[in-house]
């Protein structure tokens, strides 16, 4: 039995990476395109059988406690029940017969889930937007078959091609015959006589790329956008899973989300809020003009009908509510005083007795009502 540790020249506790390295390291050496001959064609196809061993945990465990993993099967279990005879005998001819024989090296890649930060403009309007991601794509050396380029595959000889083998237990039935993969070809009934060097057989390699991302308008944090294809290429080049992106949208410095309607609060001073006026904001939507009514009380809410977040599943944006906080001047120079109370005196406010308000009546009730009178 040949030594494939020696035969890739790499230690008995090497690792899956240091393995898959010094395999290219000699495929790349000896292969038959590089290095023609007879002598180079024997190592490379004992190099390759050595990694075939080495790369697979069971085959390598299965070697490593002394047994040869392409030891042929043994040969007749002598009389008894097959698992298929007792599937046929309960549900009918054929019933054990479906999934029987070597399975595809194809299959569907996992589906992969990413992150992208989005500012609160995006989510409001949609925007496109470019994705870098790491992923498995189609080998470029061998095209997804695994098999390095002018190489072909061999029958698996432990199973004859069946992709199964067989094997014979006891129980009250007598003795059951049951099928299980062949280790040896894991179940696909050949084997790689010399595996791409590029992928190690697998039929696909990691690489970066970078995707354009359409961010509908009216995503939140939290929301996933599904691009069908774009996850993980299969192995052996089967069919990719899907890409999900998942949305997070960054804080805003002055606006607050909360469902489709955006929240600020503005500054507005005392006579500016008892004489009315007029403000320019700079919202998402550009400079808007916000018309403050006479009489205007803290808290109060101004709403501006149409600025807020495009509904996600609908048609139209929610609003812009604007919160008022009335700024009272902590300092005043002489002249600003005695103004303020002649102005007490003509509203007959020198000596204002603290009257209690309703309990509807304060901050929160005025914000709720506020709400109400919004909607």
């Amino acid at each position: 039995m040949n030594d494939y540790y020696q035969d890739l020249g790499v230690s008995r506790d090497a690792s899956p990476e240091e393995i898959k390295r010094a395999y290219r390291r000699l495929a790349r050496k000896l292969h038959p395109d590089v290095n023609p001959g007879p002598e180079a064609e024997e190592q490379f196809k004992k190099v390759s059988q050595a990694y075939d061993v080495l790369s697979d945990p069971e085959k390598r465990r299965s070697f490593d406690m002394g047994a040869d993993p392409y030891a042929g099967a043994a040969a007749g279990f002598g009389q008894g029940f097959s698992f298929s005879d007792i599937m046929d005998a309960f549900f009918g001819a054929g019933a054990a017969t479906a999934q029987r024989g070597p399975r595809s090296r194809q299959r569907r890649g996992q589906d992969a889930l990413v992150r992208l930060d989005i500012d609160l403009a995006d989510a409001v309007f949609g925007a496109e937007r470019e994705l870098a991601i790491e992923t498995a794509v189609v080998c470029g050396t061998c095209h997804g078959d695994g098999a390095q380029p002018g190489t072909s595959r061999r029958t698996c000889e432990v199973c004859g091609g069946r992709g199964e083998i067989q094997q014979v237990q006891r129980s009250f039935l007598g003795q059951v015959m049951t099928t299980r993969p062949c280790m040896a070809c894991h179940g696909y009934g050949e084997v790689l006589v010399s595996p791409c060097f590029e992928c190690s057989g697998d039929g696909r390699v990691r690489t970066r790329r970078t995707l354009t991302i359409k961010v509908p308008a009216g995503v939140d944090t939290g929301t996933r956008i599904q691009l069908t294809g774009e996850g993980e290429v299969g192995q052996g080049g089967g069919p990719a899973g899907d890409l999900y992106v998942e949305v997070n949208v960054r804080p805003h410095p002055t606006l607050q989300r909360r469902g489709d309607d955006l929240h600020v609060t503005v500054e507005i001073p005392m006579t500016a809020a008892a004489l009315g006026t007029k403000l320019k904001l700079d919202t998402l939507d550009g400079i808007t003009e916000l018309e403050v009514r006479p009489g205007t009380q803290p808290g109060d809410v101004m709403p501006l009908r149409g600025m807020g977040v495009t509904h996600l599943r609908g048609q139209g944006r929610g609003d812009l509510l604007v919160h008022a906080d009335v700024h009272t001047p902590t300092r005043l120079d002489e002249q600003q005083e005695q103004l303020l109370r002649q102005l007490a005196v003509l509203r007959d406010e020198e000596r204002p007795e603290g009257r209690l308000a309703p309990a509807n009546q304060g901050l929160l009730g005025k914000l709720r009502d506020a709400f109400k009178g919004a909607r």
